[in-house]
């Protein structure tokens, strides 16, 4: 199986088209006429994710994060994103990053989240343009628990859920949470489509200090932190690859790509 078809199954899932204007998800790096030996899936790509590939025997590495996100004027060892595309060049790996196309994909991220979270009635909190196939596609999520919870309990719950060391929240209304929003990675710009929504509870990966504020009669908000929030978007991409591509042998990455430390 040549790497061109497992990028036409990825990008068949989550069409680049889909991605943000700022984003560059898609091919990184290699030569998609060559044969797939393997492929790696990962959140981040690092040095340690390329040694990874090699040892595995992965030619091809699909991240969720794309490892050229601005122009890279030099090729040398000044910093990750060189010394990543000189060991990648090198030892003949290819990378491909799924990102804010597969955010705002049906069945993307959020809904990994949302299903993590045992929500249903999920519906995109951002609607975007519906596909010439039909297809639905957005940003966030919005939806429902079966049974209400306290808002404390159910935080906990997230916390428990997506392994996150220190949870940030700030306090809404003392009523149970029933509906609840969320976006993986940085979804502050969704915080207004949440209170709009008649959201209990909204939860993302990264909000500013400033934001927090003002928000307690609408609604609690969650902050889990950005890798905690996608940590699972490395078992959508092992699913999807291991539907489409049964006859490859699909790795998940034992990498951990988190840059942030706790005390």
């Amino acid at each position: 199986m040549k790497i061109k078809e497992v990028v036409e199954a990825l990008e068949r899932f989550a069409p680049l088209p889909l991605q943000e204007d700022y984003d560059n998800a898609g091919l990184q790096i290699g030569l998609t006429e060559t044969e797939a030996s393997g492929v790696l899936v990962c959140l981040d790509i690092t040095e340690d994710v390329i040694l990874e590939a090699e040892r595995c025997g992965c030619n091809l590495i699909v991240a969720h994060h794309p490892l050229l996100f601005r122009g890279v004027k030099c090729l040398a060892d000044h910093n990750l994103v060189e010394r990543c595309v000189r060991k990648a060049v090198v030892q003949n790996i290819a990378i491909y990053a799924a990102h804010t196309n597969l955010d705002n994909a049906q069945g993307g991220v959020n809904f990994e989240m949302a299903e993590r979270l045992g929500l249903v009635e999920t519906r995109f909190l951002q609607q975007g343009a519906t596909s010439a196939d039909g297809t639905e596609q957005g940003s966030g999520l919005i939806g429902i628990l079966p049974q209400e919870e306290n808002p404390l309990i159910f935080l906990q719950r997230v916390k428990e859920t997506f392994g996150v060391a220190c949870l940030n929240y700030s306090k809404g209304p003392e009523r149970p949470v029933k509906r609840v929003a969320l976006c993986g990675g940085a979804g502050e710009f969704l915080l207004e489509k949440a209170i709009a929504a008649g959201a209990d509870v909204f939860l993302t990966g990264e909000m500013g200090y400033h934001r927090y504020f003002g928000h307690e009669k609408e609604l609690w908000i969650g902050v889990l932190g950005h890798y905690q929030s996608e940590r699972f978007t490395i078992d959508l991409l092992l699913r999807l690859l291991k539907d489409t591509c049964p006859e490859l042998r699909i790795c998940k990455s034992d990498t951990n790509t988190n840059p942030i430390h706790y005390l």
